[in-house]
């Protein structure tokens, strides 16, 4: 007897990427800078207590570095991978 092996390939949308899962890709890497640099800037004033940065500093820290992270995808798309939001080619 035989055995059947299966094969685990990607999604067509892990390969095929589109400017659909380039918007989502650069929502999610802009996001998730967001979320990461609010919670720096709370640590740091917080516990840390390395300064003192109101809630709309750390707002602003915050969107500060997601501006950086949304200019970079979109130069990605202008320089990289069409529908990509990473500058590594074929990432």
């Amino acid at each position: 007897m035989s055995e059947q092996h299966s094969i685990d390939l990607p999604g067509a949308e892990t390969v095929i990427k589109t400017a659909k899962t380039y918007a989502r890709d650069l929502a999610e890497r802009t996001l998730a800078t967001a979320v990461v640099a609010a919670g720096g800037v709370a640590i740091a004033a917080g516990p840390a207590d390395m300064f003192h940065a109101s809630f709309w500093e750390t707002v602003a820290a915050a969107g500060i570095a997601s501006a950086g992270t949304l200019l970079k995808g979109m130069l990605a798309r202008a320089f990289g991978a069409k529908n990509s939001a990473s500058l590594a080619k074929g990432v």
